[in-house]
């Protein structure tokens, strides 16, 4: 499966998306910029992201939230 689940804006020239991936027969979930590039009709994947096994999720979703409390306890969000 090839399929990207969210995008939003980084800046007015880049996205974050966030997909489903599969490599070499693992299932990936791909946090990744996405550009547009001089002459192109459409944006492009970046080197700059994260890859990770979808069993790995839990672990990102429980550092994601303890980001969320950090940056709410420092009065940052």
């Amino acid at each position: 499966m090839d399929k990207t689940i969210a995008a939003f804006p980084k800046n007015k020239f880049q996205e974050v998306r966030v997909g489903i991936r599969e490599f070499k027969g693992n299932d990936l979930i791909d946090i990744r910029i996405w550009t547009m590039t001089q002459g192109a009709e459409a944006m492009v994947p970046t080197a700059k992201g994260v890859t990770i096994n979808i069993h790995l999720l839990p672990e990102l979703r429980r550092a994601l939230e303890a980001a969320d409390k950090a940056l709410k306890e420092n009065k940052m969000l």
